[in-house]
């Protein structure tokens, strides 16, 4: 705050020090999301519609299984496990069939994806927020959701190629040389275009979602900074104020979520077991195949797991970054009196 209006001066943090501040906690966030993650993926990929009555491969952890549904023949050479339950269900038959390991699948390019996606996405916002606060002095309400709109479009689109790698991952358990063939046949025959597959349900999903979470976290970091008399926010005023901003914007968006999940897993399902059902259909199309299948609550497939996921990444992440740029204002604030 300025000295002037009663509070401390602020002291800059450069771009290089914002991005080495929010490297600890993208490697944090994904240790403890992960498991969350691929839970999630589970219980929305079981309920696409092109699992159903089709070929696939079914992994244990030890050996892969060539199976056919009964509704192609009445034979299958591994039963697999049966269809989940719920959160809970899900964590103890991916753990009894495929091991504890399993939880962290895709944890390789999710640990690659999070640090330049939160380096991207966190250094852009605060420079732009800067920025846009120079130029719109009376409209200051609006910057969280311009600067959160911008800077996870931007984050979004460079990263999308590893989202979809890790989805595939996640979805169901395949080795390294069937990634690397799904990928390499897929963009001898689209182009590297193809990578970019779930892009746009990507986009619908995280941008509202960013300008959601950003808009009510600085709310909610003022309001909890009024009631407590304080000038800057506590670790535990960011973490708070991450873990229900986070919350709510993760409800609002868990439908685009869904579709994704679905573009993603079904691209993987076609290429690697020859369904001829077409695949290219837009984010409108496959909500009203889902609403049709499973219901409207299809589209909120997942909810607990992502809610269970978000809240403590959100808060994780958000008072682990203010924490680090509070380390370096210090750290240049000794400078500057020496």
């Amino acid at each position: 705050m300025d000295p002037e209006a009663g509070g401390p001066q602020i002291i800059k943090v450069t771009p290089l020090q914002q991005m080495l501040a929010s490297c600890t906690g993208a490697v944090l966030t994904s240790l403890i999301v992960t498991p969350l993650d691929v839970v999630k993926i589970r219980l929305q990929a079981q309920n696409n519609p092109f699992y159903k009555g089709k070929c696939f491969v079914y992994s244990n952890g030890l050996m892969d299984h060539l199976c056919v549904c009964e509704e192609e023949g009445n034979r299958a050479w591994y039963k697999k496990p049966g269809r989940f339950q719920g959160t809970l269900d899900a964590f103890l038959k991916i753990i009894r069939n495929e091991g504890v390991k399993s939880l962290w699948s895709g944890l390789p390019p999710t640990l690659v994806m999070a640090v330049p996606a939160t380096v991207i996405y966190f250094t852009c916002y605060d420079q732009l927020t800067a920025l846009l606060k120079s130029k719109l002095e009376e409209n200051e309400s609006c910057i969280p959701i311009i600067a959160g709109i911008v800077a996870r479009f931007g984050a979004v689109t460079v990263i999308s190629p590893l989202e979809l790698i890790r989805t595939k991952m996640q979805s169901k358990k395949f080795s390294y040389k069937e990634l690397h063939r799904f990928v390499s046949k897929k963009v001898s025959e689209d182009g590297w275009i193809s990578l970019w597959r779930g892009w746009a349900p990507t986009v619908l999903r995280d941008v509202p979602f960013s300008a959601m979470y950003w808009y009510n976290y600085e709310v909610l970091k003022k309001w909890f900074c009024v009631k407590s008399g304080l000038y800057e926010p506590t670790f535990m005023i960011n973490f708070t104020s991450g873990a229900l901003s986070g919350s709510l914007a993760a409800v609002a968006t868990l439908p685009f979520d869904v579709v994704k999940t679905q573009k993603q897993t079904q691209l993987w399902i076609h290429e690697s077991h020859k369904i001829s059902t077409p695949l290219r259909m837009s984010t409108w199309a496959i909500m009203k195949n889902i609403v049709a299948e499973s219901g409207f609550s299809g589209l909120f497939t997942g909810l607990i797991p992502r809610l269970i996921k978000i809240a403590p990444a959100c808060a994780v992440m958000i008072s682990t970054y203010e924490f680090g740029k509070a380390f370096f204002q210090k750290q240049n604030a000794r400078r500057q009196q020496n």
